[in-house]
This record gives structure tokens, sequence and C-alpha cells, in this order.
């Protein structure tokens, strides 16, 4: 049974810290799923600037500034 209601503000994304040799890593990879929440709009907040990433009706993932 879900108790999460539909309405509360999704949980922020942490990304896990990475190794301390960064160059033979792979990037991370993240379900778009996942990330989004549930959600159609998805603001991420990189050097102090806004983005939004949103998914169309057709399932495209467009982010702007």
């Amino acid at each position: 049974m879900n108790t999460r209601s539909s309405a509360s503000p999704p949980k922020a994304f942490t990304a896990p810290q990475s190794a301390p040799n960064t160059a033979t890593t792979e990037p991370l990879r993240v379900d778009s799923a996942s990330l989004m929440g549930g959600q159609r709009v998805l603001e991420i907040v990189h050097l102090g600037e806004v983005y939004r990433l949103q998914t169309t009706r057709f399932g495209k993932l467009i982010l702007t500034k």
C-alpha cells in the first residue's frame, strides 16, 4: 500500500560520492523515471543558475535555462 501523498514535493536527488580516481570510473547513470520522481518538470540548480528538465508528451527530455 502506498501511503505517500501525491501532493508532497519530490525528494532531492543526492549523487553518491565519487571515487578518488574519477579518470578511470564510468559516468554516473541515473534512470530518468527515478530522477523525475513521477513529475513532468524538475528544477536543477547548477552554479547558482536554475535549469528546468521537462518531459514532453512524446517522452523526450528538454533542458532549458
